[in-house]
């Protein structure tokens, strides 16, 4: 399973859509273990544009800080799993928190 974490200076960026970069972790959740990394920069800001470009990268979660409503249906019809309000950490701590079920998320801190 892939995880994609929105990054900026090496931790998770609090705004989606305008982060420089994305880690794309790849993981085998039964074993709940992290497998590699890869990171990818993120595609020119345009709206709807990052559910797509995710999917065709074989995400199949995405753990972010905060997201729109709109990219949420988008993810939901690409079939992405989405969380919301993480806190600013590494990358490869947030998904493993994700793997063993005790990331701490608050309440989705984008207001649009």
């Amino acid at each position: 399973m892939r995880i994609a974490v929105p990054v900026e200076d090496g931790k998770l960026s609090v705004h989606f859509g305008h982060c420089e970069s994305f880690a794309l972790i790849d993981t085998d959740p039964g074993a709940r273990t992290i497998l590699g990394r890869e990171d990818l920069p993120a595609p020119p800001h345009e709206p709807g544009k990052l559910p797509l470009w995710l999917a065709e990268h074989g995400a199949k979660v995405v753990i972010a800080g905060g997201m729109g409503g709109r990219a949420l249906e988008l993810f939901a019809q690409h079939g992405i799993t989405v969380v919301v309000g993480a806190p600013s950490s590494a990358p490869e701590h947030l998904a493993a928190e994700y793997l063993a079920g005790t990331l701490q998320s608050t309440a989705n801190a984008c207001d649009h």
